[in-house]
């Protein structure tokens, strides 16, 4: 798991190869993500958009953007946790994935941008 704070907020991925949804003969390798957040701090923040950068272990380069994370915008008062699962198909057994959340501070309606972490998608047998 990795985790990182940013504008007050943190963010913290676990992923999960999901092998009974891959199928490696025809290079598609699905994994699974859990993201939790955590607001830090003293005002309530609302999550508008997503921005994912996804890379491939062959060099292959996509972006995802989109308005919440599945489906919904939450809001988290102070100290308040929200977490949601979500997946990504790859085309190689290794690849990462990075991006932004764009918040609002639902006290003043000023946007920012909280910044997700680094983190990789391998194969279990690649791992080792």
């Amino acid at each position: 798991m990795v985790s990182k704070i940013s504008e007050g907020v943190e963010i913290s991925v676990e992923t999960f190869y999901q092998s009974d949804y891959s199928n490696p003969i025809q290079s598609e390798f699905m994994f699974a993500y859990r993201v939790s957040m955590e607001n830090h701090n003293s005002f309530p923040v609302k999550l508008h958009r997503r921005h994912w950068h996804i890379f491939d272990s062959n060099g292959s380069y996509r972006e995802v953007e989109g308005e919440g994370v599945v489906g919904v915008q939450p809001v988290l008062q102070p100290g308040e946790k929200y977490q949601y699962v979500s997946g990504c198909n790859l085309r190689t057994e290794m690849g990462k994935m990075t991006g932004t959340y764009q918040m609002e501070n639902m006290n003043t309606r000023q946007l920012f941008d909280v910044n997700i972490p680094s983190f990789e998608m391998i194969v279990p047998f690649k791992g080792n």
